[in-house]
């Protein structure tokens, strides 16, 4: 039998291994057109998307590529080999969309692996692998899976996927910052206050049209270790704000930007991300839009909701930074999703159809007081759900009763762990993943790290480390374990699991191991 950690071998070295110039006679790549890897994503019992990009020079105008269609084949087995081979069919990659393709299998069995690749112009890709879910009415008894993001090309290299990659999971949730849009940065001051330089740089300028954010993308996929992360794992792939601009909200970019003028923009930018993200044709962008958000089930252990928090959010109440409340801090008219995506999630918490109610999104739900020193007056992170009190009331008063809902945030570059309230009942609780790169090697602590855990007492856990989180969930028990590294400025971090932290069903309440 392969071990996933043969398996994950075997995927690094077919990269080495791939030959850096084609022949006229293998299709006329002047390079290995599959430089960007593969990748799967959206599982289901009965399948999930497989995806590749043709791009012999990935930073290169159009990848290197002829403004024409090509034709990619692809096959999926049980097997690493391709003993076993299931399905098998063409797809043809189109300059329109870059290039990529994505395959939605359907008719495989449910909770099994399965291993796929593409060829074109006579080349094979890596093998990749991905598992199916379980049927919904099954009743499996553990799932473990991880959940990663912000991934700062400059401020960092990414162990953190090649140890992710070793991983035993069922797939991965990413939350967002899958790029970030910015100019290559000079020296500058990292979150803990020290004067820092990029570990490595951007290609290019600041993202504004197609073209930037296709080669913003392909840079980042070029990365061995992001490459082995997408082998080794189907992802369910979610967006926050770098994949179009820093802290944008709705139709505004927090400048003076005309909204239809960055409307254009993130059409560009949604474009870029349909193209570069194993996720199924539904998530295909018309115009500056995209129906993002969507479900899924892991039988009846956990039922999961993805959230998008930036698409539909309005303006800023009190400005987009980290600052003190305003008047309009608590504007009813203020929303984080639209009508109808908040409708969708409140349908779905209040009919639970299995154990456990896991709600995957962006930005933070804890109301924290960022106070690191004395102050007047409570200290707020605008750009999360305390910049935005209507809505985060009336979401966490929907919460109540239920005890069993489990909130996955990103964005914040730290690790935390929590609980939400309503009022001063404990209605659900809520981890925050650290991220892959971004912020640097980071510490055990930020500076003023220890004020802001005395002063909020939901807040049960802070740590300052790059990593990932890993969520092992049973019928009646959900451990969040906190995996860390020692540093991402060189490569070779070494990881450690940082906590593991666990909420029992029915009482949403944290027990620290």
């Amino acid at each position: 039998m392969i071990t996933r950690r043969q398996f994950v071998a075997g995927a690094a070295a077919a990269t080495v291994a791939a030959p850096a110039l084609l022949s006229a006679q293998s299709g006329g790549y002047t390079a290995f057109p599959f430089g960007l890897g593969v990748a799967a994503g959206d599982p289901a019992p009965d399948g999930f998307v497989i995806w590749t990009r043709v791009a012999p020079e990935p930073l290169e105008p159009h990848g290197g590529m002829a403004m024409a269609p090509v034709p990619v084949r692809w096959e999926v087995a049980t097997d690493q080999l391709f003993a076993a081979i299931v399905a098998r069919g063409e797809e043809i990659a189109r300059p329109e969309l870059a290039h990529s393709v994505h395959v939605e299998l359907a008719g495989l069995l449910p909770d099994r692996p399965y291993w796929y690749r593409f060829r074109a112009g006579g080349e094979k890709s890596v093998v990749g692998r991905a598992r199916t879910l379980p049927a919904a009415a099954t009743s499996p008894r553990a799932l473990r899976f991880g959940v990663a993001g912000c991934q700062n090309y400059e401020d960092g290299f990414y162990a953190a996927y090649r140890h992710l990659a070793d991983e035993d999971l069922a797939f991965v949730y990413h939350y967002g910052d899958y790029i970030y849009e910015g100019w290559p940065s000079g020296i500058h001051t990292s979150h803990s206050g020290e004067i820092t330089a990029p570990v490595r740089r951007h290609a290019g300028q600041n993202c504004y049209d197609l073209a930037d954010y296709r080669r913003r993308y392909a840079q980042y996929k070029t990365d061995p270790d992001l490459q082995r992360a997408h082998t080794a794992h189907a992802w369910f792939a979610t967006f926050d704000d770098h994949e179009v601009r820093d802290n944008w909200a709705g139709d505004s970019d927090t400048t003076d930007t005309p909204p239809e003028l960055f409307r254009t923009r993130r059409a560009a930018a949604f474009q870029a991300w349909y193209e570069h993200m194993p996720v199924r044709r539904a998530l295909l962008p018309e115009g500056a839009a995209i129906r993002a958000w969507r479900g899924a089930r892991y039988g009846d252990l956990v039922s999961f909701d993805f959230l998008d928090t930036r698409q539909y959010r309005t303006g800023h109440p009190c400005g987009d930074d980290f600052s003190p409340p305003c008047p309009t801090l608590a504007d009813p008219r203020a929303a984080v999703m639209s009508a109808e995506e908040e409708a969708w999630l409140v349908r779905n918490l209040s009919r639970p159809q299995a154990r456990w109610s896991c709600v995957a999104q962006q930005v933070m739900m804890m109301s924290l007081d960022r106070r690191t020193e004395d102050g007047p007056a409570p200290i707020l992170n605008m750009d999360s759900w305390a910049g935005y009190e209507a809505p985060r009331r009336r979401l966490l008063a929907r919460m109540r009763g239920l005890d069993n809902v489990v909130v996955l945030t990103g964005d914040e570059h730290q690790n935390f762990a929590g609980i939400l309230t309503d009022g001063d009942q404990p209605v659900a609780v809520e981890f925050v993943a650290t991220s892959i790169s971004s912020g640097g090697d980071g510490s055990d602590l930020r500076r003023g790290s220890d004020r802001i855990l005395a002063g909020n007492p939901q807040l049960k856990f802070i740590n300052d480390q790059r990593g990932y989180l890993i969520c092992e969930v049973t019928p009646d028990d959900w451990r969040s374990n906190f995996m860390v590294l020692d540093r991402v400025s060189t490569p070779g971090g070494n990881l450690r699991r940082r906590a593991a932290i666990s909420v029992v069903r029915g009482r949403p309440a944290l027990a620290i191991a």
